[in-house]
């Protein structure tokens, strides 16, 4: 009979803050339409393991701007154009 291995748990590494932002900063600079919704949803991860507010505010200036790219990728065409780039506004049918 092979002889058991008891392991302990490894208590998760959780890393610095300041390791933390500058992930968080690279995501910003990398992020594109294409990779927004994982790049935000990983972001929102990272700030989640920093264990006190004030870590947290520095990092607001790049979730800010991760929010803000989040709305310009994801917004729909404004309403009257044809959604094309260079649209014509759209005729509205009927009285």
């Amino acid at each position: 009979m092979p002889k058991k291995i008891i392991l302990n748990p490894v208590a998760p590494v959780v890393p610095a803050a300041d390791e933390i932002i500058a992930e968080i900063r690279g995501i910003y600079f990398r992020t594109n339409k294409s990779t927004i919704l994982k790049d935000f949803d990983r972001a929102i991860d990272l700030l989640k393991l920093m264990p006190t507010p004030e870590e947290r505010q520095r990092a607001t200036v790049f979730m800010d701007g991760l929010a803000e790219m989040r709305r310009e990728f994801n917004a729909s065409p404004s309403r009257g154009t044809s959604g094309r780039r260079g649209g014509r506004v759209r005729k509205r049918s009927g009285p």
